[in-house]
């Protein structure tokens, strides 16, 4: 039998369940004033993005998250011209973004400008090439910050920031308040897409929260999930609009917008993805019933996960 390998991380869902996966070596490793930075490079999913001993993404599979995040809300807006990022800071959100030839312009911010500096220099598979697309404009400070401040308007807006843990600075970009100054943002038709957590048979009240919160501020709301390999578990989106405009589409109509408007070839989303996307499992969409709990400002929702660890990193 062959020698396993030396380096493992242990993924921790909870204090009773982790997913473990073996690793080569550390690639970059860093202590920003507001993360700490490590990327590994694993025998199963390549090089992976740890940012404060939480996993955020592979770079085997991250297609799947990222199309899964960015295009069904492109697709489905009539035309979208401007775009606003908040967060996703290896560069794989504005990638998806600047794949679409009606964006003329994506605003992409960021709290922490040292994960940048980590995508550009060991993560060039993620962002593509994106943070020199003319069409971007990046800027590094608070998300929250940069909305209540500006006077932009734009088409979508992607919410792409870390789950709400004890200590991040994302915990204020979940509540009905936040929401409503995204609200406030956007155009007319504009949608507003959420990275809404991990979704499970025991735990979701994160994703929960995210629906009836948004659901409070937006007229139409629409939950949806995939599986993410390297996460090991069903990931969830929230879309939230104003308008229900063309969020209805057929899937003849996707497949058409997609062949128009994307310049490049899509991995994982096509039509037959999209309504498998929307189409919740009985359990799920029975929870979504029952909780009815909105985050607020004076009443955030902390999770508290273990985390990885590992004796090499």
């Amino acid at each position: 039998m062959e020698k396993l390998p030396l380096n493992w991380i242990d993924d921790y869902f909870s204090d009773y369940e982790l997913h473990k996966l073996a690793f080569k070596n550390i690639v970059y490793e860093a202590e920003s004033k507001h993360q700490k930075i490590i990327v590994v490079d694993t025998y199963s999913f390549g090089k992976c993005l740890i940012l404060d001993n939480e996993f955020q993404s592979a770079e085997s599979d991250e297609y799947v998250y990222h199309e899964s995040l960015v295009q069904p809300s492109l697709i489905m807006h009539p035309e979208a011209q401007s775009v606003l990022i908040i967060g996703g800071g290896e560069g794989a959100t504005l990638r998806e973004t600047l794949r679409h030839k009606s964006v003329k312009k994506a605003v992409m911010v960021d709290i922490n400008d040292e994960v940048i500096s980590c995508a550009k220099k060991s993560l060039p598979s993620f962002h593509e090439g994106a943070f020199d697309d003319e069409r971007t404009s990046l800027v590094i400070e608070d998300g929250r910050k940069y909305l209540e401040n500006t006077d932009q308007q734009f088409d979508v807006i992607i919410i792409d920031v870390n789950d709400p843990v004890g200590g991040s600075p994302s915990a204020m970009l979940f509540t009905r308040e936040f929401y409503q100054i995204a609200a406030g943002r956007l155009k007319k038709d504009g949608i507003v897409v959420v990275q809404s957590g991990a979704v499970s048979v025991t735990d979701n009240d994160l994703f929960s929260g995210i629906f009836h919160t948004l659901n409070d501020v937006f007229p139409h709301v629409f939950p949806y999930t995939t599986y993410i390999p390297s996460y090991a578990c069903l990931w969830g989106f929230t879309i939230a609009t104003h308008n229900l405009g063309d969020l209805d589409i057929t899937g003849e109509e996707i497949d058409f917008r997609i062949g128009n408007r994307v310049n490049s070839a899509l991995r994982y989303y096509d039509s037959i993805t999209h309504h498998s996307l929307f189409n919740l499992p009985k359990y799920l969409r029975e929870e979504l019933k029952k909780s009815k709990h909105i985050i607020r400002d004076n009443a955030p929702l902390i999770k508290q996960y273990p985390g990885v660890s590992s004796e090499k990193i």
